[in-house]
């Protein structure tokens, strides 16, 4: 392994790890040697990946939290820094989407997408950043997505929490750069994952989808966590306030 890229003593949290991105970026950091802290809504699916993490040789810390409350958040990240002494990474991957058209946005799901996507987001990082800049180091990755950068039909509220995902970012990485903590974004194209599943079911959207990206097939799990291991990792020390597309070439039009 490329030494730059070993995180073996790193601790590392990840929000909404329990399935899809999150449960595959939890293994691949623990297969670059991190102890994790795997955190969802949802305990069974913790469980899973938390004893995927011990099958790799890591420690784990299972944590259930609603990312949409502070008080939560604040727990976990208490919790966090008793079990292990310090926190090295986070990976704010919790997120939601909920296709509507603009004229059918009701009041609960904008609450539930910004609350997710962007409130949740930003109390994390908030929280851990607090953690690091006592520490005078660590990184902070967000999922972000490509619909930060263009718009997509049927998503406005989507695009608006990643656009603010964007923004927060770089806010941040100007903010927390002068006590050494990396803060930047990944935002992929469509991820076959169990929340994109249904929606690229639908021929229409899947044939839109496939006009778009340039490479002509919709991301895979594996095509995000080598991102993840670089901006977690040391060869990215000197990468902060960056939006990484992953997108096939989707933004390149």
């Amino acid at each position: 392994m490329y030494r730059e890229f070993d995180l073996s003593g790193k601790v590392a949290i990840v929000t909404g790890a329990g399935r899809g991105l999150g449960y595959h970026i939890s293994l691949a950091l623990a297969g670059h040697g991190a102890d994790l802290v795997v955190c969802s809504r949802t305990s069974a699916d913790l469980e899973n990946v938390a004893r995927a993490v011990r099958d790799a040789g890591r420690k784990v810390l299972v944590q259930k939290v609603d990312v949409c409350s502070k008080a939560e958040i604040d727990a976990m990240v208490e919790e966090s820094v008793s079990e292990f002494g310090r926190i090295d990474i986070l990976i704010n991957n919790a997120g939601v989407n909920i296709p509507q058209r603009a004229v059918e946005v009701t009041e609960e799901a904008w609450d539930v997408i910004i609350d997710t996507n962007l409130k949740g987001l930003f109390f994390c990082a908030q929280a851990v950043g607090k953690v690091m800049i006592r520490q005078r180091a660590g990184k902070i990755i967000n999922l972000s997505s490509q619909s930060g950068s263009v718009g997509i039909p049927q998503r406005s509220v989507y695009c608006a929490s990643k656009g603010g995902v964007n923004l927060l970012t770089k806010v941040l990485a100007i903010e927390w750069g002068q006590y050494n903590i990396n803060v930047n974004a990944i935002a992929p194209t469509y991820v076959e994952t169990p929340m994109t599943r249904p929606m690229l079911a639908d021929k229409t959207f899947y044939d839109f989808v496939m006009g778009k990206i340039v490479l002509g097939r919709v991301g895979q799990p594996e095509d995000v966590v080598g991102a993840v291991i670089y901006l977690a990792s040391e060869a990215s020390k000197m990468v902060t306030g960056h939006i990484l597309l992953i997108d096939g070439g989707w933004t390149a039009h």
